[in-house]
This record gives C-alpha cells, structure tokens and sequence, in this order.
C-alpha cells in the first residue's frame, strides 16, 4: 500500500515549508531515514526523510515551491505498485498554534500531524495529562524525557526535572546548503522586482505583529563605563593566550544572566491570565543571518563559566549562520540580549520577545571624555536600552534590573559575589 510524503512540521513554529532541493526524484528508491528533500522552515533548512521503503512516484511540490505544513508531496509505492493519478489528500486544516506556543515549541492538541508514523510515534509515550499539558507549556517533547511511574509513564515530577536540565542538543550534522534565492516576479521594464517572502521573513513579520502591537513597551537607558570590563577582559586573553578569547558580548552576556538571578521579576514570560516567573536563565542572543534575525538559547547561562559561555554562545552563532539550528536550540529563552555594538551603533530600541517581559539593546563601546576625580578623561563608555513588558515589568523593577547589571560591568568583581 503507498505511503503519502507530508509536509512535517520540522519546527516547532513551522506553518509551511518551501522545498530547497529534491535529494530523490520520481521513480527513484527509498528506504525508510533516507532524506527526500531538503526543506527550508521559518528557521532553518531541515531534511524530510522517507517513512517507508518503496519507489517514490507522484512528487506534487516542485523545488522553491512552499507548501503548507500536512500538504502531501509525493507517495512512496512498493515496486510495481499502481497508484492513483494523484496523492490522498493531506488531513483536513487544525486551529493555528498560538503565538507563544508557536515560539516555544508547544504544539496544541489538534496541530497538523507530521506523518502517520510519527503520529504512532507519540501515542506510544506514555504520560499523565498534567505531564502533557506541563511538556506542552514548556515546549518539552516527552519523547526526551524519562518516566519515573508505573512502566515507565511520565509524571508531574519528570517534567519538573527536565525544566531543570539543559535540554538535549542533537549532534551537529553536515552544513546545509545555503538556501536557493527565491524567485523574483517582476516584470520588464516596470522598474522594480517582487521577492517572494522567505520562511524566516515570514514569521519576523508574524512575530512583530503579536509584539509592538499588543505588547505596552517602555524603554530604559543607562550608560555604562566599560574601563574596568576592558582591563579585565585583556588582561583574561593575555592569560588564555591560544586558548581562546573572551568578548565584551561573553562579558555582557554573563553580567545580564546574573543580574536576572537578583532580579526575578524581569525573568519573566507573560501567559494570558498569569505570569510565569523562571527560576533559570536562559538568555536569548540575537543573531543577524543571510535573511533575518534568530536568536539561539544559551541554557542556564547564570550557572555557566565566562569561558563556557563564550564557547556556547559562538557554536550558537555558528550554527545559526549556517541555518543548522535544532528547534530546542532557539526555543524557551526566558530574556533576551541583542548587540549592534559590532556595527558602530551607539544607541538602538529592540523589540520584546513573545512571551519573554524583556529584552536589552546594547550600543558600540567608544572612548569619551569623562570627569573621574575631577578630571577629565577618556573612558570606553557604552550605552543599553531595556525594553519592558509594562505587564509585567514597572518602571521601578526595570531601572533596579539594569543599575544591577552597570554595577556589574563597572566592576566585574562584582560577578564574583
């Protein structure tokens, strides 16, 4: 009997996929884990895998096409194998996902199924329906978790602990190929090109709309010396020598994770009817890509050395660049940082990201002429701008979060505390 090829969600907010390249053609042979094609998400380039072994006939989605998540297209048919003149049709349409679900990786009950196989996939975990609606809130896949009740049934417990952990990360796979452009409908002689929207282009657009809209921002500027951050920051690369170098960003990043542990209320999400407050960070990093903006999560990043976060937060980069990011590697940030320092700006607003309460904008870092006992001097200044939630972040909350973390910049001693 053939088996229909779906479009899988292969992200957590995926809602369509646009086919890269087809790595089987029709009439060629499958077996079940090999990779059909490569599919370009709101996120990444993914592969989509053959679920069954067979011949693949009947491929209905031509390459740079985008095709709706649940859409079949193709069949993979056992040799000599008739098959109708066209694909079933793909499973009726779902309720869309909420925005905070879409990001956070929980799929409502209803969500377009990915396969028929995978859909066996999950009925076989064996969970409470508390450990089902906590995995879904959290965007855990229970799948990855170990059940500690009756054989090995997940409980309330279970998903309490793995809260807890980093969550895995999948071992890094080969590069993927840098997307096909997209193609440009236009026509001669009218004096502009129409660029279909990219996946990632789509969904920014998406994400801002369920942000500056609903979201009641106010901003919060401070100015920061960076004269101590330098001095121990050169004096670090001088005794790492070839073992690596520490950035203003590691230094930035690891005063903003700390300063969230003093300060729990700007570690936050908004959830409708409550507020969640985390008792981990897990600071999102901003990272410009070919076509857009993603923000890889460094998990727990308040319990991670100088060193260990720097190493985290340029694999991250990395990945991310090369569009290799797992969905668990991008979703549950619980506050985020973005850095246009690198690009000589001197002062920017950033937007929050949904359900997080806040975000903080940080500046180039630059010489300026600064009284210090009475004297005018040179000091590396830089400035950072917060971006709050006023649902869940007063004034009053968001000015102590960010004096916290100019203490810690001013002083890094103060880290150690």
């Amino acid at each position: 009997m053939a088996t229909s090829v779906y479009m899988e969600a292969l992200s957590p907010t995926m809602e369509e996929g646009r086919v890269v390249k087809w790595h089987k053609r029709d009439g060629d042979p499958v077996k079940a884990g090999e990779t059909l094609a490569e599919v370009e998400t709101d996120k990444a380039v993914m592969d989509l895998v053959a679920r069954a072994d067979g011949v693949l006939r009947q491929v209905a989605a031509a390459e740079g096409q985008t095709v709706p998540v649940g859409s079949v297209v193709a069949v993979i048919a056992a040799p000599g194998e008739a098959v109708g003149a066209a694909p079933a049709p793909a499973p009726p349409p779902r309720p869309a996902p909420t925005p905070e679900a879409r990001e956070r990786g929980a799929v409502p009950v209803g969500s377009p199924v990915a396969s028929p196989t995978a859909a066996a996939d999950a009925t076989r975990v064996k969970a409470s329906p508390l450990a089902r609606r906590m995995a879904r809130e959290a965007g855990v896949d229970l799948k990855l978790v170990t059940g500690s009740g009756p054989g090995g049934r997940v409980v309330r417990k279970d998903l309490e602990s793995a809260r807890a952990m980093p969550l895995p990360v999948a071992p890094p796979s080969e590069p993927a190929p840098a997307p096909r452009p997209p193609v440009v409908v236009t026509q001669a002689g009218a004096g502009y090109a129409d660029v279909p929207l990219t996946q990632i282009r789509k969904t920014i657009a998406k994400r801002l709309a369920t942000s500056l809209g609903p979201v009641p921002h106010f901003f919060l500027t401070t100015e920061v010396d960076m004269e101590r951050a330098g001095e121990a920051r050169d004096a670090l690369n001088q005794s790492l020598g070839e073992r690596g170098r520490v950035s203003f960003n590691d230094i930035i990043l690891k005063a903003t994770a700390l300063a969230l542990v003093q300060h729990r209320a700007c570690n936050a999400w908004f959830q409708d009817d409550h507020i969640r407050y985390w008792d981990d960070v897990h600071l999102g990093m901003a990272v410009a890509v070919e076509d857009g903006l993603i923000t890889p999560v460094i998990r727990n990043a308040d319990r991670k050395s100088l060193a260990e976060l720097g190493k985290a937060a340029k694999e991250l980069a990395d990945k991310a660049r090369s569009r290799r990011l797992q969905p668990n590697e991008y979703t549950g940030s619980t506050f985020s940082v973005s850095n246009l320092g690198m690009f000589d700006i001197d002062e920017f607003t950033a937007v929050i990201n949904p359900p997080e309460a806040g975000i903080i904008a940080v500046g180039s870092i630059g010489q300026k002429a600064t009284v210090v006992g009475g004297l005018v001097t040179p000091r590396r200044r830089m400035r950072i701008t917060m971006s709050c939630d006023h649902r869940v972040i007063d004034g009053a909350t968001g000015a102590a979060f960010l004096r916290t973390l100019k203490q810690m910049l001013e002083n890094p001693l103060a880290m150690l505390l």
